[in-house]
């Protein structure tokens, strides 16, 4: 079995922060949004190889985090674009990923910029027992979530109906990127041969599943879709459960620290208080009061008082 990780947005409704840096490489605690994934199929015996599926914008800084943690089963494929307006949807990446790798085995397919609560073992064990092309589902408890994600309908296990990003979602079961596929499964080319949508995999689940069997994986851990800053401070809240991590290499002297704060390497944090804020390294903070507000690298602030601010370097 061969793996994808899905990692070649831009991440443009997390701009400022993401404009140089992939979101992927978010820091989450002392992790980052996508080390969870790639670790769980570095330890999975089934897995042969792990394609980190990429553009060029954000090639060198993938190429670099992956060096930096040892892995051994990643490999980069890139993808021939540096800006948004050049990609050529999910699915066409994955199609031209598939041929331009050779892939010709089992496949996992999974987004990097999701973070799951279950291990993706689990779900390839799942994939295993039935044989035939899975996703994950997960219920987001409301009918308007609903509407921005691929409805599910089942029957037991087997997928009866899918409904990518419906007007009037009829149930709150949704799929999350988190795909497998039995090599005679991976038929992206047949389904945009016929001029389907090549953007969002949940087109072609819709198409595949009046093709073939398409069974769920449903699950009641966490799983966190960071799009916006908001849902970036959700997952870190969840990761520090409410509390704070200061880097030891950072200096914070004479400071109030809420809920939800994360310092990071080479910060200098003083006379502030701090309740739900992200500092990111060699950030310099005086006398501040900041609540619900990231902080780019080598921003420097004093005198201020800041609130649900995004706050970086031009």
């Amino acid at each position: 079995m061969d793996a994808i990780v899905l990692a070649g947005g831009y991440a443009t409704r997390l701009w400022p922060i993401t404009r140089r840096r992939p979101k992927m490489l978010l820091p989450i605690g002392e992790t980052t949004v996508i080390d969870g994934v790639l670790r769980s199929l570095e330890d999975d015996e089934r897995v042969e190889t792990t394609y980190l599926s990429t553009n060029e914008a954000f090639a060198d800084d993938f190429r670099a985090h992956v060096d930096e943690m040892g892995y051994e089963k990643v490999r980069l494929s890139v993808e021939d674009t540096s800006g948004e307006d050049e990609k050529f949807g999910v699915v066409g990446a994955l199609a031209q990923l598939v041929e331009r790798e050779g892939i010709d085995d089992d496949l996992f397919v999974i987004g990097g910029d999701n973070l799951i609560g279950f291990d993706p073992s689990e779900f390839l064990d799942f994939f295993e027992a039935r044989d035939a092309p899975s996703l994950a589902a997960y219920d987001v408890g409301s009918r308007e979530k609903a509407k921005s994600y691929g409805l599910v309908e089942l029957d037991g296990e087997q997928v009866v109906d899918f409904q990518e990003k419906p007007d009037h979602p009829n149930s709150t079961l949704v799929s999350i990127a988190c795909y497998a596929f039995p090599a005679d499964s991976i038929r992206f080319e047949e389904y945009l041969s016929d001029d389907n949508n090549p953007d969002e995999p949940g087109w072609f689940i819709q198409w595949l599943q009046a093709q073939e069997p398409v069974y769920a994986f449903t699950f009641d851990d966490v799983w966190f879709d960071i799009g916006t800053p908001e849902s970036y401070f959700e997952t870190v809240e969840w990761k520090l459960d409410g509390g704070s991590l200061v880097h030891p290499d950072a200096t914070v002297e004479n400071c109030d620290i809420g809920d939800t704060v994360h310092v990071m390497a080479g910060a200098e944090v003083v006379d502030t208080s701090l309740d739900r804020a992200i500092i990111f390294p060699d950030a310099t903070v005086h006398d501040c009061a900041l609540t619900e507000t990231i902080l780019g690298e080598n921003v420097s602030l004093e005198g201020l008082d800041m609130a649900r601010s995004l706050v970086i370097e031009r």
